[in-house]
């Protein structure tokens, strides 16, 4: 409830604020259906879309973190980890890129190639770490490295095609990798919300065997769970939900590494809580967006580069701390 309200409130400020202020009860008006035509035309055409696609874009890569955490066994599995969110931005870049070069229909390619190209290179990247990794069991620091192998391979494939790009091109594909909902309307929100409302329900259906996984292959086994299976249909979901989210707004960096850890200890779970981490993403993304939008007078920052600043140090402190546990 807490989350929800966190939520709320983040999509109310978010509606709100902004060169032509809307106060909070005018907002909520309009909200319930009523309001007048000024406040209406500002709320529902100019910023509701952007928020909603913040939060389903956040609640996208909490729920898929919490999936990545849970099967890794790991706090430190994440898809900005795990290269899945590189593989995206590879895929996105290069089209971005042989559009510019190529002009005409190239160009049209990089407009409407651009979130496909991103869901393709995510997926492919989670295809190799998959295949590297499980060739001898799974294990979670196995799966770690070898994402942040593959993770600083696509890095370097990126920068070399920056590199090799037009000027416009590059100025195109970096405010694409910073991660911005800047532009976001009504056609950016309704295919992430048919996205959202298949992957959330069938995560949901998959939470026993995610529960299931925290034990050990053995126990797991015992319990009636089909390892490869369960593995299987847990990690696409979680590459698609990334996928899908990083081909709508960019890289938003560290939403999916840090809110399942935090929904876990709200919780005091076992693992990962798969809705609460969807719930806190969302509000987290949302309320990034307010201040990256209001909070520097007139420069507004891609949401991406708040929460990449939020988000770095409390990766150290998680290497931190997984230092001191496996050395105690």
């Amino acid at each position: 409830m807490v989350v929800a309200a966190l939520l709320c409130a983040a999509v109310v400020m978010n509606v709100g604020r902004g060169d032509i202020s809307v106060p909070v009860p005018n907002v909520i008006a309009v909200l319930l259906g009523g309001g007048e035509d000024i406040d209406r035309l500002v709320v529902h055409e100019l910023r509701l879309p952007r928020s909603l696609v913040g939060a389903l874009v956040g609640a996208s890569l909490g729920l898929a973190g919490a999936i990545f955490q849970s099967i890794a066994r790991n706090p430190l599995a994440s898809p900005d980890i795990l290269g899945i969110t590189s593989g995206a931005g590879v895929g996105a870049v290069a089209v971005i890129v042989i559009g510019g070069a190529n002009g005409g229909v190239g160009g049209v390619l990089a407009e409407v190639g651009v979130p496909l190209a991103a869901v393709a290179g995510g997926l492919a990247a989670a295809l190799v770490v998959a295949a590297l990794s499980l060739r001898h069991g799974l294990s979670g620091y196995r799966v770690l490295l070898i994402g942040v192998g593959v993770n600083a391979v696509l890095t370097s494939v990126l920068s070399w095609l920056l590199l090799k790009a037009d000027i416009v091109d590059v100025g195109r594909a970096l405010i694409w990798l910073n991660g911005s909902l800047n532009g976001a309307g009504w056609d950016t929100a309704r295919p992430a919300a048919l996205a959202l409302a298949v992957l959330l329900p069938l995560g949901a259906v998959l939470t026993f065997q995610l529960g299931a996984l925290a034990f050990d292959d053995d126990t797991a086994t015992a319990l009636g769970v089909r390892l490869a299976l369960a593995r299987g249909a847990l990690l696409i979901t979680a590459v698609l939900l990334t996928a899908t989210a990083t081909a709508t707004a960019g890289p938003i960096a560290f939403v999916a590494l840090a809110c399942p850890q935090l929904a876990l200890r709200l919780l005091r779970s076992g693992t990962p809580p798969l809705l609460t981490s969807a719930l806190l993403g969302a509000a987290v993304t949302v309320w990034a967006d307010v201040f990256a939008r209001t909070a520097f007078g007139g420069v507004e920052l891609p949401v991406g580069v708040l929460t990449a600043a939020l988000g770095a140090p409390y990766l150290l402190y998680l290497l931190i701390r997984s230092g001191k546990a496996r050395t105690s």
